[in-house]
């Protein structure tokens, strides 16, 4: 508390601190400011929007254009809510978006765990722009997966609905191995450190009784850890939104509608825009 610290967000460097438990401060950090000497701006109208929410801090350097979207389900009193991991990656941040919405390369990538071969079919689902929310889904997701979580014990056929309610940030909701009825919600949250590169945050709202924290944590970093290599070895780094920029498959449905989506919302930073 009282510590300034300091970050880069979206290329422009911000400091925040803490002034008294559970209130926080964010501002621009004046660029003549030599790193790790930042000090609390004199005036409040220097500060920028600050929201404790799911665990981590959000702000914006413009003005918010409403609320942060809603996660029912991590105000579920039965419900593990933990962070996963913050990982550094050098991509931009679509490109980690829209691999997480690709299963086509679970058999490949994450082999024995979220796939296998022979079952490497992408069944048909619907992917759709919410009128009231503006946010993009994915839904009537279906994926043979031998290990979908830490509480499985067989392979299984694993429901998904994906959700991106932000450029900059998806949930994946899966099917609970301990109870049908509900579902794992799985977040990743993308903090565009520049254009091409980022910290990726995951947060979890799991049902599970059984597993510790740090066998969670363990589980997810090291799907992630497969992950990331193959981020970092795209090309280009940022992601093009001209459909003819790279060749689409039918399971990429989501991924093209998420390009198309983006275009539409007019996001520059980290993407190769349209001509």
């Amino acid at each position: 508390m009282g510590v300034v610290r300091e970050l880069s967000l979206l290329g422009q460097a911000v400091s925040y601190l803490s002034t008294s438990p559970d209130i926080y401060r964010a501002w621009r950090t004046d660029p003549a400011t030599p790193v790790g000497t930042a000090s609390e701006p004199s005036s409040v109208t220097e500060g920028l929007p600050i929201l404790d929410r799911y665990g981590y801090l959000w702000t914006s350097l413009g003005v918010p254009n409403g609320d942060l979207f809603d996660i029912p389900e991590y105000d579920e009193p039965d419900r593990r809510n933990i962070h996963a991991a913050t990982i550094g990656v050098h991509c931009s941040a679509p490109r980690a978006i829209e691999n997480f919405l690709d299963m086509g390369h679970f058999p490949y990538v994450h082999t024995g765990v979220l796939g296998i071969e022979p079952h490497t079919e992408v069944v048909d689902y619907d992917v759709q722009i919410d009128a009231d929310s503006n946010e993009l889904w994915a839904t009537q997701c279906l994926f043979f997966q031998p290990m979908a979580a830490a509480t499985s014990t067989a392979g299984e056929m694993v429901g998904y609905t994906y959700r991106v309610p932000h450029p900059y940030c998806s949930l994946l909701y899966k099917t609970s191995p301990l109870d049908e009825s509900r579902m794992d919600v799985i977040g990743l949250f993308v903090r565009s450190v520049g254009p091409d590169r980022i910290e990726a945050h995951m947060i979890l709202s799991l049902i599970d009784d059984s597993n510790t924290d740090s066998f969670i944590r363990r589980f997810q970093q090291s799907i992630f850890a497969q992950d990331k290599p193959i981020l970092e070895n795209q090309n280009p780094k940022l992601l093009p939104l001209d459909p003819r920029a790279e060749t689409p498959i039918r399971s990429d449905r989501s991924a093209i509608a998420y390009r198309r989506w983006l275009s539409d919302l007019g996001v520059t930073y980290g993407v190769i825009p349209e001509d």
